[in-house]
């Protein structure tokens, strides 16, 4: 049996998980609106004519343009200078999500052997690192060396979901990976927005993004000391091992007492979601087959997610500000259908359905030339949104037991991590290579490839079907 977990408790580990991923995801979500102002800041700074630094030799500022402008000269089509720094911004994130790919993993596994509190904790420090260094960001190496130091450290979002499943059973795994996505919407609909206005307050001459950098600093460690303060432990072996050692007040009351041995306790701490036999957990989807539904989604998703600025002001001319209300909507239509809907969908059904309006949206996204369309499209970007990754996540977590529960989530957000890492640069090729129809019909044909695998691979859990319950 699973271990036990009374209302109160899963209450309140809950908010818990919900205040701290709300902060973090939102300290996250400062930078994004600021990437273009930030690097065009820095190469005017250091690279604004022959790419050279103070000493005569190239800095890594001028050799990484030197090599994004020979990349973009190979294309067939001319693409405007402005683009450079897109390009740039581009190859950071890119960066930074193959580098969670790699770490998220090693972070899942450390959360298996050490805690989920344990492994949380060690990744707000990373944080705060990552942050720090870009408050102190004066040159374009010191940024970097941020973007590198957070990707690496990044691991907050496969915990707060391993968390959640600590303290669901069946019937409330939907609706707890749904409160992850909830954080999501929220965090994407405001926290751009109050980056880019804490941008405009200039508090450091030597680095004008310094306040907004600071801002994300003081949300980083409020996060942190609330976490040390008021996160138990929530990995089962833990929980148990410290109820049968007399620490009774340290899992407050996650576990039930019992006097059984330790060995015996952690026996039957297999996830009631899976079954065993001759000790092994056997699974109704592989976890390799989810791992790659989630990398072949994210693959032609985030490339369509990165070009689709690009599209509106090639077709309408659309600036930062109406780009920021596009985005802004999308994000709050997810975040109503995670509340009111996605919650309550059966995970099968909430990756089927998610995935489909993807496969429409993208075919939309092909042919429109209205803003009607436009929005049309969003709409159906925003029931994606709010469904594949929360509906993946439930799924995955049915098939772990509960202490291979970390590491097999942090491998489904590296596969997912790797697909957003590669998706942009190769939907902005074939976008620039052969224009916009061939680039998102050709993603519409990746996403439909995506559909048959959760239409005729994916099956409902096992012990969903034991239990009686839906999809």
């Amino acid at each position: 049996m699973a271990a036990t977990v009374d209302p109160a408790t899963r209450k309140k580990v809950l908010r818990v998980v919900f205040i701290s991923l709300l902060l973090d995801l939102i300290s996250f979500t400062f930078i994004l609106p600021l990437f273009p102002s930030l690097l065009s800041y820095y190469r005017d700074l250091e690279a604004p004519t022959q790419f050279s630094s103070a000493n005569g030799s190239p800095s890594i500022l001028a050799r990484i343009l030197t090599y994004l402008n020979a990349y973009k000269a190979s294309f067939a089509r001319p693409i405007d200078s402005r683009y450079d720094i897109v390009l740039l911004g581009g190859a950071l994130g890119s960066l930074f999500s193959i580098l969670q790919a790699l770490a998220s993993p090693f972070i899942g596994t450390l959360s298996d052997r050490y805690g989920r509190r344990t492994a949380l904790l060690f990744s707000m420090a990373g944080n705060i690192l990552s942050v720090l260094l870009w408050v102190c960001a004066t040159d374009f190496r010191t940024f970097l060396l941020s973007r590198i130091v957070g990707g690496l450290s990044e691991g907050n979002v496969q915990l707060a979901i391993a968390i959640a499943t600590d303290i669901s059973d069946e019937k409330q795994r939907s609706s707890t990976m749904a409160l992850v996505g909830i954080c999501f919407s929220i965090s994407f609909t405001f926290g751009p927005a109050l980056g880019a206005w804490l941008s405009t307050i200039n508090s450091v001459k030597a680095n004008p993004f310094a306040t907004a950098a600071g801002f994300s600093l003081f949300l980083i460690v409020t996060e942190t000391i609330y976490l040390y303060l008021c996160l138990p432990e929530t990995l089962p072996s833990k929980v148990a091992s410290a109820k049968l050692n007399g620490a009774p007040a340290a899992t407050n009351g996650l576990t039930k007492p019992t006097t059984r041995s330790v060995s015996a306790t952690q026996a039957k701490l297999v996830s009631s979601d899976t079954t065993q036999v001759g000790g092994k957990v056997r699974r109704t989807n592989s976890h390799f087959l989810l791992n790659f539904t989630h990398l072949a989604f994210i693959l032609f998703f985030s490339g369509m997610e990165f070009s689709l600025p690009f599209m509106t002001f090639d077709l309408f001319g659309y600036t930062s500000a109406k780009n920021g209300r596009l985005l802004g909507y999308m994000g709050l239509v997810a975040s109503l259908l995670q509340g009111g809907v996605t919650r309550r969908l059966p995970p099968l059904l909430s990756v089927r359905v998610g995935v489909v309006s993807c496969l429409l949206a993208l075919l939309l996204l092909a042919r429109i030339d209205t803003i009607g369309g436009l929005y049309a499209a969003t709409t159906l970007l925003a029931v994606t949104t709010a469904t594949v990754v929360t509906g993946l996540n439930a799924l995955s977590s049915f098939e772990a037991g509960e202490n291979e529960r970390g590491g097999k989530l942090g491998n489904l957000r590296s596969w997912g991590q790797l697909g957003r890492g590669v998706g942009p640069l190769l939907f902005t090729s074939v976008y620039w290579w052969a224009g916009r129809e061939v680039a998102y019909t050709i993603g519409g044909m990746g996403v439909l490839a995506v559909s048959m695998i959760a239409f005729f691979g994916l099956k409902t859990p096992l012990a969903r079907r034991e239990k009686g319950l839906r999809m």
